[in-house]
């Protein structure tokens, strides 16, 4: 029995697997007709999705010993500017793609403050989120944002309704994000880089591995999802409201560090983020079937999210050893 706890412990998705298993049946035990319904499974999965999305950057920019509060504001940032511009009449193909560039300039700018001048990536973020999140309150005035362009089939398609079912597209974008990112980290020699560069820099400079390069694409690739995953919410509601966003970073984070990613850097993994993505999407739709009061929903997340740190630094300890 000790040799298999041993051997359980050395999976890295240990802990997030059993949350979201213990909540799952949980929830199946208090409202199984309700909870297990394709249309609120569907539910689950789209919210999962729109947060996993932006959960895969914050998950490899934490491998790489960095992370980014500023993820909220750029979710609201980019899907805003290309309602603007496609409102103001350019086709959403090229805006689509100015506002993606926008979210990558806004990476950009964190990973050249944090890593040029060294300053922590916690207070680099944290400036980034305020100032903009007052870019978005400054344009908008606080009103919402609508989509009022032509070509309302392209935007839609990013979050497209799979004929009656709840089951959207956003599912699909994040299950191929996935995919990619985790064959990335596992696979490649920059996954390696990442790894090497979160465990220990001054080894990894050693090796000939371009530490400030690796972190420097990780923030840009974390903006970058994090602006995605914004628009994908913009082809579900055609709309962009001022605080869209808002505490959704430390969902991220929490989503990240829940499937065994280490804040400090140099361990993680995609498929575990796909779990604690899972685990908060489950934990929004199942209180509210459960008949929870609405601000319960955070503490349980607080509750699992320590849980799972602990599991994840026994998880650790028995790779190490």
């Amino acid at each position: 029995m000790k040799k298999l706890l041993g051997q359980l412990f050395v999976i890295k998705e240990f802990g997030a697997i059993i949350g979201f298993s213990a909540v799952f049946v949980a929830f199946a035990i208090i409202n199984p007709r309700a909870f297990l319904s394709g249309q609120n499974l569907g539910g689950m999965l789209t919210m999962a999705a729109q947060l996993g999305i932006m959960a895969i950057g914050i998950s490899f920019l934490m491998i790489s010993g960095e992370f980014d509060l500023s993820v909220g504001s750029v979710y609201a940032l980019s899907p805003m500017f290309m309602a603007l511009m496609v409102n103001g009449g350019l086709h959403p193909i090229p805006a689509f793609c100015i506002a993606l560039a926008i979210a990558a300039f806004i990476g950009a700018c964190n990973g050249v403050i944090t890593l040029q001048m060294g300053i922590p990536s916690f207070i680099t973020t944290l400036g980034m989120m305020m100032l903009v999140r007052g870019v978005i309150l400054a344009v908008t005035g606080g009103f919402p944002v609508l989509y009022k362009g032509h070509a309302f089939e392209l935007i839609s398609a990013l979050n497209l309704r799979f004929g009656d079912t709840n089951f959207r597209a956003s599912t699909v974008w994040f299950l191929v994000l996935v995919i990619i990112f985790a064959v990335v980290l596992t696979r490649t020699r920059y996954g390696n880089w990442v790894l090497a560069t979160g465990g220990n820099r001054q080894t990894a400079q050693a090796l000939g591995i371009n530490w400030w390069r690796t972190k420097f694409t990780n923030f840009i690739l974390c903006s970058l999802l994090a602006g995605f995953s914004g628009m994908v919410n913009m082809g579900r509601f055609l709309t962009v409201e001022a605080d869209l966003g808002e505490g959704m970073e430390l969902e991220a984070i929490a989503a990240a560090v829940i499937g065994g990613n280490l804040l400090t850097g140099g361990y993680g993994s995609i498929i575990g983020t796909l779990i604690g993505a899972g685990l908060i999407g489950m934990m929004r739709s199942g209180l509210v079937l459960a008949g929870a009061p609405v601000y319960w929903y955070r503490a349980f997340i607080g509750g699992i999210l320590v849980a799972a740190v602990i599991i994840n630094v026994r998880v650790q300890k028995a790779v190490v050893r």
